[in-house]
């Protein structure tokens, strides 16, 4: 697939290394965290916390990276979130090793890990929506769900890269914390790279491009600067109308994915009968399929069929429920496997989705504040479902499937019965100014 060629070339490849280190980086530590959590001792409902700290500080800093990134520019937000990101992961991999190395209790390596991926939801969620931002505002509606839809794609080839490299970084000295020093040492590769060759770009402020400083609040109306004239604006939430029913199906679609994704390791483990260490290499070849199936999605059939939000949404939605039925009633390896290939086809439709259509709601000068509430209801997502699918799989292990099965048909209702997500928002007419 191309690039945009509405004056990207070479800096959406920039973009999309950056998106796709951290999505290696962050799959190659989904992939072994459940080895790493059952070798310490851990309880595995303790390892899916883990991922809640990081997502509620996720869901609360994004949005205003997003605002940031209107009035300082996306370059600087982008490098922000890179270095938080390799911060976060350089002390994720110092206490992971200490704690193989039984130099630190498995409780302080639980708080010290939890700490630092929280510091990952902080500052590392600047670049996703500084980088969705960057993309939006240089295309025009009628080709921004393709490129939306690329450098979502970069999150899908980074998850089948992680898994696939992270066996190769589990070396003597470092052990299960290897991945992790590797993928440090890849952000801040790209860091440098970004900081010399993405061009910067001037903040959404002056008299020829309306400025997004946005009022704290929705409740007053819309203000921008143009042309030495003000007008009031709102701030753009999840809750903004124009982009609310885009909020709640993409809340609902990642609530799913991560309570049913966050389970499939401990889920390969039990199903298999193996030890952890033994387990880790069908742990990341379903995530790999996963992955690659995701890839088939954003790289192949959206632009082949040319497939608008209102297809996506639920495509999306259907066939991810179809393939969570599936996972709950595999019972070998095999079966999980294409199940779970199946689901992140479906997911693969609707990320881009629901992210390209509250792009298309809102006009130019919004698009900065769009990026950030789409990244947090993202975020939002693994506050709790992380947790609550374990918790349900400690119950019974298909339940968290069946559970998202449900809520997936749910939201496959809702994309063809909400107004909003049936319109074609795919055109240029829409939402241009």
């Amino acid at each position: 697939m191309k690039p945009p060629e509405s004056g990207l070339r070479g800096d959406f490849a920039l973009l999309f290394l950056v998106l796709f280190v951290v999505a290696a980086g962050n799959t190659a530590l989904q992939s072994v965290l459940p080895t790493i959590g059952r070798e310490l001792g851990i309880p595995d409902l303790l390892v899916a916390t883990i991922f809640s700290f990081s997502a509620l500080m996720w869901t609360f800093a994004a949005p205003r990276w997003a605002d940031a990134s209107d009035r300082y520019g996306r370059k600087a937000l982008i490098l922000l979130g890179l270095g938080g990101y390799f911060v976060s992961k350089l002390i994720c991999a110092f206490v992971i090793l200490a704690g193989l190395k039984h130099l630190i209790a498995p409780i302080a390596v639980f708080v010290i890990f939890a700490a630092a991926r929280s510091l990952f939801g902080l500052f590392g969620s600047a670049s996703n929506p500084a980088a969705q931002a960057y993309v939006a505002s240089r295309t025009s509606p009628s080709e921004r769900t393709r490129a939306l839809s690329i450098l979502a794609s970069a999150f899908g080839l980074g998850t089948i890269v992680g898994p696939a490299v992270a066996p190769f970084f589990v070396l003597p000295v470092v052990s299960l914390s290897g991945p992790m020093f590797a993928f440090a040492a890849f952000a801040l590769i790209t860091l440098v790279v970004v900081a010399r060759r993405l061009p910067a770009d001037a903040p959404s402020a002056g008299e020829d491009r309306p400025i997004a400083n946005l009022e704290p609040t929705i409740a007053t109306g819309p203000r921008s600067t143009q042309g030495g004239r003000s007008r009031t604006r709102r701030r753009v939430s999840w809750s903004d109308p124009r982009i609310l029913p885009f909020s709640i199906y993409g809340l609902a679609i990642g609530n799913a994915q991560a309570a049913s994704g966050q389970s499939l390791g401990f889920f390969i483990i039990d199903r298999l009968g193996l030890p952890p260490i033994e387990a880790q290499a069908f742990i990341g070849l379903a995530l790999m399929a996963a992955a690659a199936a995701t890839l088939l999605a954003q790289w192949a059939l959206i632009p082949m069929f040319n497939l608008g939000p209102k297809l996506l949404l639920r495509w999306g939605a259907g066939l991810a429920a179809a393939g969570s039925v599936l996972i709950a009633v595999s019972t070998d390896f095999y079966g999980i496997v294409l199940s779970f290939a199946i689901a992140s086809l479906g997911y693969g439709f609707a990320r881009p989705g629901f992210s390209a259509g509250a792009s298309l709601a809102v006009g130019l000068e919004d698009q900065g504040g769009a990026a950030g509430a789409i990244t947090a209801v993202n975020g939002a997502a693994f506050i709790i479902a992380p947790t609550i699918g374990i918790a349900l799989y400690q119950v019974w292990q298909p339940l968290p499937y069946l559970l998202s099965a449900a809520l997936l048909l749910a939201m496959l209702i809702y994309s063809l019965k909400n107004p909003l997500l049936c319109a074609d928002l795919d055109r240029d007419e829409v939402q241009t100014q």
